[in-house]
Parts: C-alpha cells; sequence; structure tokens
C-alpha cells in the first residue's frame, strides 16, 4: 500500500455552496424568517437565499460574539453551509445561540463523538434533509477557482436541522 504524507496535505475549507443546493430545501424554510447566512465565503450564498428570505450574510467572523451579536439577535433562523473543518466549535457556537438552524454537512458527522454529546438526549431531536444526489461544491483556494478542478464531491452531505419542526425526522428529497 502507497504511502501517504501528511505533511504536504493542504487543508481547504472554502467550498461554496451551488444555488441549487438551497433551492433543494427552500419549502422547508418558514417563509418571512430571516435567516443568518454566517460564513461569507464568496457571498453568494446569501445571494441564494435573498431570493425568497430576508438574508443576514456579511462577512464577519461567526466567533466574534460582538461583530455578530446584531444578526444574532435579529435573525430568526441560521442557515449555512460551514467549514468542515471547524464543525465541533460551530455546533458548540450554534447549540449556546439556541436559534433552529439548517447546516450542510458530511453525512459521517451524525458518527461522531461530539455530535451524539451535543444532540442524543435533546428534546430538539436532529431532523435530516438528505438530497437525491451529491452536492457537488466549487472549491475556491485563495478566492479563485483553481485551474482545471472539476466539480465533483466524493462524499455525501445531509442538511442537519435544529428545532426546525419539520413534517418527519427523515425527509429524502425527490
Amino acid at each position: 500500500m502507497a504511502g501517504f504524507n501528511t505533511k504536504t496535505f493542504l487543508k481547504h475549507d472554502d467550498y461554496m455552496t451551488p444555488k441549487y443546493a438551497w433551492e433543494n430545501i427552500k419549502e422547508y424554510l418558514p417563509s418571512g424568517h430571516c435567516i443568518w447566512e454566517p460564513f461569507y465565503g464568496d457571498g453568494k450564498s446569501g445571494e441564494y437565499l435573498k431570493g425568497s428570505f430576508p438574508v443576514i450574510h456579511q462577512p464577519v467572523d461567526f466567533f466574534d460574539k460582538e461583530a455578530t451579536a446584531p444578526h444574532r439577535d435579529r435573525c430568526d433562523l441560521i442557515v449555512s453551509n460551514p467549514p468542515f473543518s471547524q464543525i465541533p466549535a460551530i455546533l458548540c457556537e450554534l447549540v449556546e445561540i439556541g436559534k433552529p438552524f439548517v447546516l450542510i454537512m458530511p453525512s459521517s458527522k451524525i458518527n461522531t463523538q461530539y455530535f451524539r454529546r451535543l444532540f442524543a438526549k435533546d428534546e430538539d431531536p436532529i431532523q435530516i434533509i438528505i438530497p437525491r444526489k451529491r452536492i457537488h461544491f466549487d472549491k475556491k483556494v485563495d478566492g479563485e477557482t483553481p485551474a482545471n478542478y472539476k466539480s465533483v464531491c466524493n462524499f455525501d452531505c445531509f442538511y442537519y436541522c435544529w428545532k426546525m419542526n419539520l413534517p418527519r425526522d427523515i425527509i429524502w428529497l425527490e
């Protein structure tokens, strides 16, 4: 078996959400409610959501409580594709905020210990929306799409929903 040298592996968290990923779940987001999309990326995610909802989407650090306090107070729910490398800290912060959320995350996250600790005994259980096919994100490195990049994702993602009161705990999109 070939060796894998982790010292040469570069981690990039800049994968932008395609428009169809938000269009897939519009019907499950409560109309008229203000959405906070806290992870700015290239700014397009907020634009895609704004077509149907009032949206707060500004380039501020999610973990800077002073900078995000007005957003946290004004929003009714949080909808985002967060940086996957920071998911444990993001989930802890979202539980502390206490607002309903919909997050695109790898399907494997439900099997992690931190996820279990946060949600296994919660009176508001996690609900999941499963896309019909994989979401193919748009990769950015230093704000640019790498040359010869093909938007093909090799893992499945779910929409993890908390306090959303969906009609079923697992929804399979058509």
